[in-house]
C-alpha cells in the first residue's frame, strides 16, 4: 500500500531549523570516509549535554562475508572518543557508519554503556535516544531465550531483540526492525547497521525525533549520501536538504538505490525533501567564549526576529498578525479559560503570560506544569461557547511531557496551540495551529533568548486578544505597540552595563546560596533568574513572591545570603517591595536590585542597583531578567563551570 503523507501545517512561516534531543544520533552512508562525517556530527550534538559517546563503522565493503564492525567507545567528551578512533589509512575507509552521545539512564556512563551496541552475535549494530519503558520485562524474556546482556542500557536490547526476530530467517532487514519494534513499549529513535546487509542503513523513530539529510536530491542516486540525525545541526555542514520523520515511521536508505519511506505498519509514504533555513554560521560561536554568551547578547535581534512581519504600524495605527492564530481569533476571544502546559524556562514565560492576558485581554488563565496536567484528570470545558483551550509552550518543541499534554488536550476535543521555536517540531506537527518564535537556533543548554521571544509572543497575543475583545482602547493599544518595538534597543542600554555586572558578579561568585525575590509580572522573572544561577553554577537559588518571604524563606537570611531583588517603581507594589529590601537588610542580609534607570530610591540602602530603561509595567519581565542571565553566566564562566554544557542537562528533556 501507497500513502502520500504530508506534515500537519498548523504553524506558519515553514522551513525547517534545528531539533532538540537529549542524546544524539549522527548515522552516514555514502560514497566518502564515514568517520569525519560521525565524529563533526557528534561535535554538532554537543551542545544539548551528554556523558558518553561512540561510533560502529562497518568495515569490509559490500560482501557480507568480509565485512565486520569496528566500535569504538568512550566515557566522556567526542575528543576522548575521536583521539582513539582509528585512521583507516591504509585504503580499507569505511563508508558507512553510526555514531551517539548518550546522557545516561539506564546505567552509569562507562564505555561499556556507552553506545553502539552490539547484538549477540556481532552482526548488528543499533544507536537509540529514547527510553524503552518495558525494559525489565524485555531483558527478563531475552535473557531465558540465552542472550547475556553486557551492559546496563535499555538500548543493547534492541541489539538483542532484533537478532532474535532474525533467527525466525527469511525477512528481510527492514521487516525485521519493524517487527522487533512491535515488541518495544516507549519512545525512541533509532539507526540500525546489519553486517548481512551491508549497504543498508535504517532509521526509524516514535517520541524521539529524526532526520534525514540528503547530500543532493537531484543527483543519480549512486552520487548520493544520505546522513540520519537527531537534529539537523549534525549534517548542515553538509546538506540542508532534509526530510523529517513522522512517528512510527521508518526509512530504508540503501546504497546505490536511495531510500524509501514507510510505517511501521509497512505503509510506504512519499514526502518532499523540505530546505533548511539554518545555517552553519548560526550554530558557531564566532568571537564568543560560550554560545550563551552570544545568545544572551543575540536577544535585541532575535526580539526583532520575532516581532517583523506580524507587527505593523500604518498612519499611526498599529495591528500585530499571527498568521497560524488569526483565523481561530473568534473562538480565542470567546473561550473561557486559556490553560498553558510547559515545563521549565517555559513554565516561567506561561506564568509571566497568565499576568499578561488575565490583566490585558480580561481572560482566565491557569499555567499547569506539563509533567503533572498530563497524569491528573484536569477539568477541562468543551463547549461551543466558552470553551477552554489549551497552549503547549517549549523551545524545542520536542519536550515529552509538553508534547502529551498537547496531544492529551487534542483527545479530548480540545483546540491545542503551540507556541515554539523549532519549525517542523513535533509540537508544531501535533497541535492544530501555533506561533513559531523565530528567535534562531538555541545552542546553550540554559535558555536564555527563547525566554524572552516567548514572552515577546505572548505579550502579543495579549495586546491582539484585547484590542479583540475591546479591553483595550485603540489608543492605549497603539501605545503599547510602539513601545513593545522599542524594547530591542532598550535591551542594548543593559548590556552597556555589561561591566559593572561583570563586576557585581565577581563579588558574590563563592556564595552558596542566592534567594530572588519579585512580584506581579517580576514574579516569574525571579523564578528564572534563580532557575538560571542554580542550573550552570551549581549554586542553590530560589526564586519567590516578595511577600512570601515573611512565609518561610526570611529564616536563611544573613550576611552570607545575597537577595536579589526586582523592584521596578511602575510596580503597583512598589512600596511593599522597598519593605521587603528592609526586612533583608535588618538581618545584614546583601540586596541586589533592579530597578529603573530613572528610580535612585533604592541606591543608598542596596550592595548593588543595576538599572534598566523605564517601560510599561507589563514590559518589565523582559528587561529586568537581562541582568540576571548576565550574572548567571559570569559567576558560572568565574567558577571554572561548563556554561554551555551543564552536569546532569539535556537542551530538551525528551523522556520521563
Amino acid at each position: 500500500k501507497s500513502q502520500r503523507s504530508t506534515p500537519r501545517a498548523s504553524f506558519p512561516r515553514g522551513a525547517s531549523a534545528t531539533r532538540s534531543d537529549m542524546c544524539g544520533i549522527v548515522a552516514y552512508l555514502g560514497n566518502d570516509h564515514a568517520t569525519p562525517f560521525l565524529v563533526g556530527g557528534l561535535k554538532r550534538l554537543e551542545y544539548r549535554g551528554y556523558d558518553s559517546a561512540g561510533v560502529a563503522l562497518l568495515v569490509g565493503g559490500s560482501s557480507k562475508d568480509g565485512a565486520h564492525f569496528e566500535v569504538v567507545k568512550r566515557a566522556g567528551k567526542v575528543a576522548n572518543l575521536e583521539s582513539v578512533l582509528p585512521s583507516h589509512t591504509n585504503g580499507s575507509r569505511p563508508t558507512i557508519g553510526i555514531a551517539h552521545t548518550r546522557w545516561a539512564t539506564h546505567g552509569p556512563p562507562t564505555d561499556i554503556n556507552a553506545h553502539p551496541h552490539l547484538s549477540q552475535n556481532g552482526r548488528i549494530a543499533v544507536v537509540h535516544n529514547g527510553v524503552i519503558e518495558n525494559y525489565a520485562a524485555l531483558r527478563e524474556q531475552l535473557t531465558r531465550k540465552g542472550y547475556t546482556p553486557i551492559s546496563q542500557t535499555d538500548t543493547e536490547l534492541f541489539a538483542h531483540l532484533i537478532e532474535d526476530v532474525q533467527r525466525t530467517g527469511g525477512l528481510p532487514l527492514d521487516a525485521v526492525v519493524r517487527q522487533a519494534l512491535t515488541q518495544v513499549q516507549g519512545a525512541f529513535g533509532i539507526a540500525v547497521l546489519s553486517l548481512d546487509d551491508p549497504d543498508t542503513l535504517i532509521g526509524a523513530r516514535r517520541g524521539s525525533p529524526l532526520i534525514m539529510g540528503v547530500s543532493d536530491p537531484n543527483a543519480e542516486e549512486h552520487e548520493q549520501s544520505f546522513f540520519l540525525a537527531s537534529d539537523a545541526s549534525a549534517v548542515v555542514e553538509h546538506t540542508r536538504h532534509v526530510l523529517y520523520f513522522e512517528d512510527s515511521e521508518m526509512v530504508v536508505i540503501r546504497r546505490r538505490r536511495g531510500y524509501e519511506l514507510m510505517t511501521l505498519a509497512n505503509v510506504t509514504l512519499s514526502r518532499e525533501v523540505q530546505q533548511l533555513e539554518l545555517s552553519l554560521a548560526q550554530i558557531q560561536k564566532g568571537n564568543y567564549k560560550h554560545f550563551m554568551l552570544k545568545e544572551i547578547s543575540e536577544q535585541p535581534d532575535a526580539l526583532q526576529t520575532t516581532m517583523r512581519g506580524r507587527i505593523s504600524v500604518d498612519g499611526g495605527h498599529a495591528s500585530i498578525h499571527f498568521g497560524g492564530l488569526d483565523p481561530l481569533m473568534d473562538r480565542l476571544a470567546g473561550a473561557r479559560r486559556f490553560v498553558f502546559c510547559a515545563c521549565g524556562t517555559s513554565w516561567h514565560a506561561a506564568l509571566v503570560g497568565e499576568y499578561l492576558i488575565e490583566q490585558l485581554a480580561g481572560i482566565n488563565v491557569e499555567v499547569e506544569y506539563a509533567s503533572e496536567f498530563r497524569y491528573r484528570k484536569p477539568i477541562l470545558a468543551r463547549r461551543e461557547v466558552e470553551e477552554d483551550v489549551v497552549f503547549v509552550i517549549s523551545q524545542s518543541g520536542e519536550t515529552a511531557d509538553t508534547l502529551a499534554a498537547a496531544q492529551y488536550a487534542r483527545s479530548k476535543g480540545l483546540l491545542a496551540l503551540g507556541i515554539c521555536n523549532v519549525v517542523g517540531s513535533s509540537i508544531a506537527r501535533e497541535t492544530d495551529a501555533g506561533i513559531y518564535l523565530h528567535a534562531g537556533p538555541e545552542i546553550g543548554v540554559a535558555s536564555t533568548k527563547a525566554f524572552t521571544a516567548q514572552i515577546t509572543v505572548l505579550t502579543m497575543l495579549a495586546l491582539k486578544l484585547g484590542r479583540y475583545r475591546g479591553e483595550i482602547s485603540e489608543e492605549r493599544y497603539d501605545e503599547h505597540v510602539r513601545e513593545l518595538l522599542s524594547l530591542p534597543e532598550k535591551m542594548r542600554d543593559i548590556f552597556a552595563q555589561s561591566d559593572k555586572i561583570y563586576e557585581m558578579s565577581r563579588v558574590y561568585r563563592y556564595a552558596h546560596n542566592f534567594l530572588y525575590l519579585g512580584r506581579g509580572y517580576c514574579f516569574p522573572v525571579a523564578l528564572e533568574g534563580a532557575l538560571k544561577l542554580k542550573e550552570i553554577s551549581y549554586i542553590h537559588a530560589e526564586g519567590y513572591a516578595a511577600a512570601e518571604m515573611k512565609h518561610g524563606p526570611i529564616a536563611l537570611i544573613d550576611e552570607f545570603m545575597p537577595v536579589v531583588v526586582i523592584a521596578p517603581r511602575s510596580d503597583a507594589t512598589y512600596d511593599k517591595l522597598r519593605s521587603n529590601i528592609q526586612e533583608v537588610l535588618a538581618r545584614r542580609g546583601s540586596v541586589i536590585a533592579i530597578t529603573e534607570s530613572d528610580n535612585n530610591d533604592l541606591d543608598a540602602d542596596c550592595e548593588y542597583v543595576i538599572k534598566i530603561p523605564h517601560v510599561s509595567d507589563f514590559l518589565t519581565p523582559i528587561l529586568s531578567v537581562l541582568p540576571l542571565q548576565l550574572m548567571s553566566y559570569y559567576i558560572a564562566d568565574m567558577r571554572g563551570c561548563n556554561v554551555d554544557q551543564p552536569r546532569n542537562l539535556a537542551k530538551s528533556v525528551t523522556v520521563e
